[in-house]
């Protein structure tokens, strides 16, 4: 089945089931606009099709996505050409899931951060296994997370998602299940047989059941209450605050020193936006996401990001303003101003 992705992207029909896989494993499978194009082609074509009752979204290789193609991101911008049609296609696409009306699983094998994220997290059913690893790490390259993480973290319980946004921390299965980001978790040898079962039967709640293996939760009790108590804080200087409080609690410290390091622009951006989140629509929240992307891809602290982690791997990025205090409420506000004819249609 061709919906036009090349050689990124398979699509295939296995009876009751249509299947997606991501076919980029030398590159961790990064979401590419090609990708994202041919993906909202097949879902337009298989929410018409009564032959297709669930929609598998799986990966080859060792990543499901490690999130978006962001070497092509950063050359376009610095070339003066920042990629906004790219962005306004994945957000689209992101919106488009969460309101598709068949079950979409996402079978999550591997590493899955940023741009993978949107096109598995919004679907029906998630579903990690022992490999999977979850993050948001975004602030930590002078970015910010998007692809509905705005509609996405806060509805963690604990304060769990706001924990995640501003650490850019990665997580593992036990706790995805726990906090809501995964719906079942199942063994990575069994990924085959259900998709077998889906393609059968076609009934996923019934299936899920039939493999789930339950998870444990990874974080301990005391460091999910500590990041309850922190991360609830009113503002982001409170929560820095609250941190800087319990220095004695090593987990607290180390999030703190983490913290540290992430862009101080990104955290107000990251601090403010899943607090807007919590009262929106993932239509809103990707309209509101495109007006902060659009001052992103003009700005300081994305670039130099990339150029530290990426192109002179491993260096320490020079972040613009470089503290906390420095980032002005005004400062904030414009990342979230209105975009006039250049709003997100959705």
């Amino acid at each position: 089945m061709d919906f036009g992705g090349g050689d990124e992207i398979r699509f295939e029909r296995l009876g009751k089931a249509g299947v997606v896989t991501l076919t980029r494993p030398q590159a961790l499978n990064a979401v590419t606009h090609r990708m994202v194009k041919a993906l909202g082609k097949a879902l337009d074509a298989w929410e018409g099709d009564a032959g297709v009752v669930v929609v598998v979204v799986k990966a080859e290789g060792r990543a499901f996505s490690a999130g978006g193609d962001i070497l092509h991101i950063y050359e376009a911008g610095r070339a003066g050409k920042p990629p906004v049609d790219f962005f306004a296609d994945e957000y689209r696409l992101n919106a488009r899931i969460a309101r598709f009306r068949k079950p979409y699983v996402a079978l999550i094998d591997g590493i899955v951060m940023g741009g993978g994220v949107g096109i598995s997290f919004h679907g029906s059913h998630r579903v990690l296994t022992e490999n999977a690893q979850f993050a948001m790490p975004e602030v930590g390259i002078g970015f910010f997370p998007d692809v509905g993480a705005s509609h996405l973290l806060p509805d963690l319980g604990g304060s769990f998602g706001m924990y995640l946004g501003l650490t850019g921390n990665r997580i593992r299965y036990g706790d995805a299940l726990w906090s809501g980001l995964a719906t079942h978790t199942i063994k990575a040898e069994d990924q085959a047989g259900l998709l077998d079962e889906l393609a059968t039967s076609g009934d996923v709640n019934a299936e899920l059941r039939d493999f789930f293996t339950p998870a444990r939760r990874e974080t301990e009790r005391q460091d999910l209450e500590s990041i309850a108590r922190h991360f609830s804080q009113p503002s982001l200087a409170a929560i820095v605050a609250s941190l800087e409080a319990s220095a004695t609690d090593a987990f607290a410290a180390k999030t703190l020193a983490t913290i540290r390091t992430r862009s101080p622009t990104s955290l107000n951006v990251a601090w403010r936006e899943i607090s807007a989140g919590s009262t929106l629509s993932m239509d809103e929240c990707m309209k509101m996401e495109f007006r902060i992307l659009n001052r992103m891809l003009a700005g300081h602290d994305f670039y130099e990001g990339i150029r530290a982690a990426i192109i002179d791997k491993g260096s320490k990025p020079e972040w613009r303003p470089a503290s906390l205090d420095a980032v002005s409420a005004a400062d904030v506000d414009a990342y979230f101003a209105p975009l006039g004819a250049g709003e997100l249609e959705l």
